[in-house]
């Protein structure tokens, strides 16, 4: 993140109390706090911050050799770096929080802060497409409103900037007294209090009293007026006496008062009321959270002094808020992200650092002019090219005849189109392969049309999977393990269905010390793309010996025989090194592995051989998941570790030792060893409902309505007559079927799916590539969106109706749906 308002280390070290180790005349022009991020760092500053399992040591190496040199440390490095320069301070959050305040004192601009359990990055976005041809405005990027999000956002402010619109959000109790001390608002807006987060407060109340703590810190605060509680606790609290309060809602007594609305061909016409005077606004969206959101900015402008007649037409020109980027299988084995949403810098460098994290070395970028900037077209697009330039792309395509003017500032190869149909035209499907794809710009160039000739499939059933709750999920479970604890992941059969290297890559940047995989072609296809993690081959078969080690796989030994002919391999490869192997033992599961009896013999011929060394040790539970089994699973441990201690005796060194798998982590926290093995419970699934709530979603398998047909009572729906209508009954016909993974089990009433909310039964039989669903008390239309499962119906609950286990689930669903990635 770059700022143009910069500091150097001397004035930090005297603005955070730091002890200076370097260069106090080292300028800072960029702050970074995930290595992820760095490709082509100029001046810049790493916080250096402790993960969940890595020290912040860890990440300062990292950091370092990715041209990093100046570091905020809570302790200086018993080596320290060439050329580096350290601020050691007590706590690096707490500096970085200090800085932000410090900078933000700097300025006098006008600051909106956004804070409420849902609408905030609606509510910020919305007001700056309202708002940017008036303002130079400094927002949060994303939802950046964390205790580390919202530092980092205030840090973006310039001298250029005249209006900030930044969100601050919180999840535990006292974490707002530091937002607001960051932010200090001129105006606080409270979009609502609802359920999020509320599991961390005792009630609702005390949610409440923990967000309004913002409002206290404002001059004008914008708040629901239909809330008794909220409006309770500040008419109560004396500090609110001297503020000016600006209130929406229904209510009459609201400053900003929604009439009436009515939506027509998807838009919703609002009519609102502002001290006797009416006013009227059309936005193109029809759902309640968008009503609301439209009357919060509403009152924002209000409280501008402006008039809302001036931004009818912005209103009906408003761009939903993509709150995720796309990652989707393209054609000829490339990678698609799909960012083509909205157009400005901020949004780019997000993009760009999702891209900078894909493994695949051929890297193509596809950017419209940028449409949301105040800048003259020179100095954007001179920016832009700054941003752009360090990614080294293979190719760039340049679409708009505006940043086609300036493509000589641009050092990879670049193609120029004044449209996308220009570029359409002469796009070559068979010239795309093996490379990732950004299309970055905005709504009015379709970059969509570009994104459907090069996606894989346009099947209209997909298989969703959100990475950011892939990465809440293991960080779920890391909080469970000490610091020391390694991590394997197991991405076998396809990472459970949902997709091997786009899985394996988001894994390799959460930095996983292993990836599993069953076959050493899954692990020779991970190699091929990109993947640099140690990979364990858990099965591997005898004619796979030369895959494992011409691509640096890592086979599971489980038999003596094994072991002599993987020996054999090496020899006739003449490897040099010992080759890296895991034992597992047979402990109970009684599929693979050595029995404790035949030790004895492994070790011997462990012993008469500097081939391989043995880097580690395993067994599997076979009850983990079930607590009337527990003394069975001690009785394995128990054999396990008997094992192990005799290995180590014999051998006189000590291989990574490990035994528990997903429900294990949760259940046997004291048995975790060296490592622990994480598989389905990286996608929101727990045989343990307590800790399952913990949890998140990652999956949901969607479809569409192809078409809704109307029947009489008697009238029958599919094969066989199965279903026959007991009254006038509204049938909506879905394209998933059999051959993509619904179970024939799963009609005639046996389960549901969601369609706006609503449960709607599957009725009939379940077909080749079709479902129907009975919508008679639902509001829908063809064209819809259905849930068949994800959050409601949840992963669990679908395998419940089927009898089975969500890994059945996950792995049945057929290759011909389209899975796509996304970050929220």
């Amino acid at each position: 993140m770059k700022t143009k308002t910069n500091y150097n280390l001397g004035e930090l070290a005297q603005i955070l109390n730091a002890k200076l180790i370097g260069d106090k005349e080292q300028t800072i022009e960029e702050y970074y706090f995930d290595t992820r991020t760095i490709v082509c760092p100029t001046n810049g500053l790493f916080i250096t911050l402790k993960g969940l399992q890595k020290s912040g040591a860890y990440y300062l190496d990292e950091a370092y050799q990715k041209g990093i040199r100046s570091f905020l440390v809570s302790s200086i490095p018993a080596q320290p770096k060439d050329g580096a320069n350290y601020l050691l301070v007590q706590d690096v959050l707490v500096a970085l929080q200090m800085l932000a305040k410090h900078h933000r004192q700097r300025f006098t601009l006008p600051l909106f802060g956004i804070t409420g359990s849902n609408g905030k990055t609606v509510v910020k976005e919305w007001l700056y497409q309202l708002l940017w041809n008036e303002y130079n405005i400094a927002r949060s990027p994303k939802s950046y409103n964390s205790q580390l999000g919202v530092p980092f956002s205030v840090l973006l402010i310039d001298e250029h900037n005249d209006l900030g619109i930044f969100e601050a959000g919180v999840s535990q109790p006292n974490e707002m007294q530091a937002l607001r001390c960051i932010l200090q608002p001129t105006t606080a807006i409270l979009t609502n209090i609802g359920s999020a987060h509320l599991e961390n407060f005792l009630d609702r109340r005390s949610l409440a009293l923990e967000k309004i703590q913002l409002l206290e810190a404002a001059q004008e605060i914008i708040y629901p007026a239909d809330d008794e509680l909220i409006e309770e606790l500040i008419s109560s609290n004396p500090v609110f006496d001297s503020k000016r309060r600006i209130t929406f809602g229904k209510s009459d007594k609201a400053t900003v008062q929604l009439k009436q609305y009515q939506t027509i061909n998807g838009q919703s016409s609002i009519d609102i009321e502002i001290s006797g005077v009416l006013f009227n606004i059309i936005i193109p969206f029809t759902d309640q959270a968008s009503i609301q959101n439209a009357l919060i900015c509403c009152a924002s402008i209000y409280s501008l002094n402006k008039n809302l007649n001036d931004y009818k037409s912005k209103f009906e020109k408003l761009l939903p808020i993509e709150m995720r980027l796309e990652i989707k299988e393209a054609i000829n084995n490339s990678i698609l992200i799909n960012d083509a949403f909205n157009s400005d810098l901020i949004s780019l460098k997000n993009a760009l650092d999702t891209l900078a994290q894909q493994s695949r070395e051929r890297k193509v970028l596809v950017l419209t002019d940028i449409l949301q900037s105040k800048l003259a077209d020179k100095e954007l697009y001179q920016k832009t090219a700054e941003l752009v330039n360090p990614y080294h792309f293979t190719e760039i395509v340049l679409i708009g005849e505006k940043i086609s003017a300036y493509k000589k500032l641009f050092k990879s190869y670049v193609r120029a189109y004044a449209t996308t149909a220009d570029f359409i035209a002469q796009l070559r499907q068979e010239n795309v392969d093996h490379e990732v794809i950004l299309l970055k710009g905005s709504r009015k160039f379709e970059l969509e049309k570009i994104s459907e000739q090069l996606e894989k499939r346009t099947h209209d059933t997909v298989l969703e999977i959100n990475l950011e709750n892939l990465r809440h999920n293991i960080q779920t479970y890391r909080s469970l393990l000490k610091p020391s604890t390694k991590l394997m992941c197991m991405v076998k059969a396809n990472s459970y269905g949902t997709g091997s290297f786009e899985i394996a890559n988001a894994l390799q940047q959460l930095n996983v010390d292993y990836l599993g995989v069953a076959i050493a072609d899954e692990g020779k296809e991970l190699r091929k793309a990109g993947i640099l993690t140690p990979i364990v081959v858990m099965n591997p078969e005898q004619h796979s010996y030369s895959t494992v080690i011409n691509y640096a796989l890592e086979p599971e030994i489980y038999t003596v025989r094994v072991l002599k002919l993987f020996l054999q391999k090496l020899q006739e490869k003449q490897i040099s090194e010992p080759y890296p192997i895991h034992l597992k033992i047979e402990t109970g599961m009684n599929r693979l592995g050595f029995k404790p009896e035949q030790l004895d013999e492994i070790i011997a011929l462990l012993k008469s051989t500097n081939l391989v060394y043995v880097r580690s040790i395993f067994s599997h539970l076979a009850t983990a998941d079930m607590p009337e089994e527990q003394d069975f699973v001690r009785q394995q441990i128990a054999v396990f570790n008997k094992s192990y201690d005799y290995f180590v005796e014999q051998m006189a060194y000590r291989p990574i030792k490990h035994v528990l798998n997903s429900p294990g982590i949760v259940a046997y926290p004291e048995h975790q060893y060296d490592m622990v093995r994480l598989g389905i419970g990286m996608y929101g699934y727990s045989e343990y409902k307590d800790f399952m709530n913990r949890l998140k979603p990652t999956v949901q398998f969607k479809t569409v309505i192809s078409q809704i047909n109307e029947i009489e009572a008697g009238e029958s729906v599919s094969y066989g007559r199965r279903y026959q209508a007991k009254r006038h009954a509204r049938i909506a016909t879905l394209p998933v079927g059999y051959a993509d993974g619904i179970r024939r089990t799963l009609g005639n009433g046996n389960s549901k799916v969601n369609i706006h909310g609503h449960l709607a039964t599957v009725v009939g039989t379940i077909c080749m590539d079709m479902m129907m669903v009975d919508v008679t008390d639902i509001d829908c239309k063809e064209g819809d969106e259905v849930i068949i499962f994800g959050e409601n119906p949840s992963l669990s609950q679908y395998a419940n109706w089927l009898q089975t286990i969500p890994y059945e689930v996950l792995t049945s669903i057929s290759t011909r749906v389209q899975r796509i990635y996304y970050k929220e």
